[in-house]
């Protein structure tokens, strides 16, 4: 199959020529080790060849030896060699000698903090609806942080399409394939997840019953503010609700695997006197683990509205937190004490920052216009500035900017 181009394509470039050593971060199964490919020279792949493990446990730093930029895939699973990547970078005085790709954080988190100036870290999620070809791409996150939205053709998804995308997701190797067989690949990957992953860690035992009502819960409370404890009571079973402790530990474990990915809150200067809320919210990395922990179909993921605008709030996060990073930004969402909530806030490097609310249905296009408007009144413009675009994200028609000056965009429509 041929390679399929990511966004991430051209970041890679960029850091390759300012850093020794570009770490590429992200889930299983999300490209990291195809993408890396592209810019290696050549490559050592340490989770399959046995002839590398053998040689890592003697003399590592033989490993290292090759044209560059040399992949080392992997690399967690040997934490020893970063020291001996470290020295390396330090002796050949020249950037892009390696591309490192992990999916997983490493349990010694220490050792990371030695690669000050000497490497770059890139992270990569399953694919956005623009790199599976489901997008077009015409209103780019380029333009929504720098000039404003503009106007977009209609859109060619539909929503039984979107239905399908949640339940499939952007899984490279899965993009290509009949729908239920992509679902029933993904539900494999999660039973992985809560057997195998959580455990080879740090060789803890976490019970795999147990984890898998954990991934039960925080499907059904994904798009969501639901706490710790409040997942902990939800997640249950024969024993009863586990620990607040035992909850933080899966989140912490999942969160490692970066099978989870929350959305971390933004916290502006007001004008008014309500109280930010600091609370994440609830996201798997791509929807399709929700459903999959569900082990629902996108027939049920119909019928269940509440919950479709829910993942479809969550679809959108995974690809403005794509486009966001491929222009130096990163993806917030906003609460305050008067329950005034913004679904996605993008601010940039540059200071530039937009506002999004994700909506299914046209029906509540006015009300998310509203919200908007009242959230750009109370955010204090003098410190932060004013938002280059405040806009709903739909899942089917035209883009349009209204007279308000709200924005209204479909999915179909969004790229980098």
């Amino acid at each position: 199959m041929p390679y399929q181009p990511r966004v991430v394509d051209a970041e890679l470039t960029n850091m390759l020529a300012s850093a020794g050593a570009v770490v590429v971060e992200g889930p299983k199964a999300c490209g990291k080790t195809e993408t890396a490919r592209q810019a290696a020279a050549s490559e050592v792949l340490l989770d399959v060849d046995e002839a590398a493990q053998a040689t890592a446990a003697v003399a590592p730093s033989a490993l290292l030896n090759g044209p560059t930029p040399r992949l080392i895939d992997e690399w967690q699973t040997v934490p020893a060699l970063w020291n001996h990547i470290r020295r390396a970078i330090d002796d050949r005085h020249e950037d892009g000698q390696f591309i490192l790709t992990g999916s997983a954080l490493p349990v010694d988190d220490v050792t990371r903090h030695t690669g000050a100036g000497r490497f770059a870290r890139m992270r990569m999620r399953p694919m956005s609806l623009f790199e599976t070809g489901h997008a077009s791409g015409e209103t780019s996150m380029a333009t929504l942080l720098h000039n404003g939205p503009g106007t977009s053709q209609e859109s060619t998804l539909t929503i039984p399409h979107i239905a399908e995308r949640v339940s499939v997701g952007g899984w490279p190797r899965h993009h290509t394939r009949a729908p239920i067989h992509a679902m029933h690949a993904v539900r494999s990957y999660l039973d992985e997840v809560r057997r195998v992953d959580v455990r080879r860690l740090d060789d803890a035992y976490r019970d795999p019953d147990r984890v898998g009502r954990f991934l039960q819960s925080y499907a059904r409370n994904v798009g969501t503010y639901a706490s710790n404890s409040a997942i902990a009571s939800d997640t249950g079973g024969a024993d009863g609700a586990i620990k607040d402790a035992t909850a933080a530990e899966y989140h912490a474990a999942l969160d490692r695997l970066m099978v989870i990915e929350d959305q971390p809150a933004w916290a502006p200067h007001l004008r008014s006197r309500a109280i930010l809320r600091a609370a994440p919210k609830r996201h798997f990395v791509d929807p399709s683990l929700a459903v999959a922990a569900m082990r629902a179909t996108p027939e049920r993921v119909l019928a269940d509205i509440r919950w479709f605008g829910f993942l479809f709030e969550s679809l959108v996060v995974r690809d403005l937190r794509v486009y966001a990073q491929a222009n130096d930004a990163v993806v917030r969402q906003y609460r305050d004490s008067t329950k005034l909530e913004v679904d996605a806030i993008v601010t940039a490097g540059n200071g530039a920052w937009a506002a999004f609310e994700v909506k299914l249905g046209h029906t509540y296009v006015d009300d998310a216009a509203k919200h908007l408007l009242t959230f750009a009144e109370r955010v204090d413009t003098r410190t932060v500035g004013k938002p280059t675009t405040l806009a709903v994200i739909v899942a089917t028609g035209y883009g349009y900017v209204r007279p308000d000056g709200v924005a209204v965009i479909p999915i179909g429509a969004l790229g980098p």
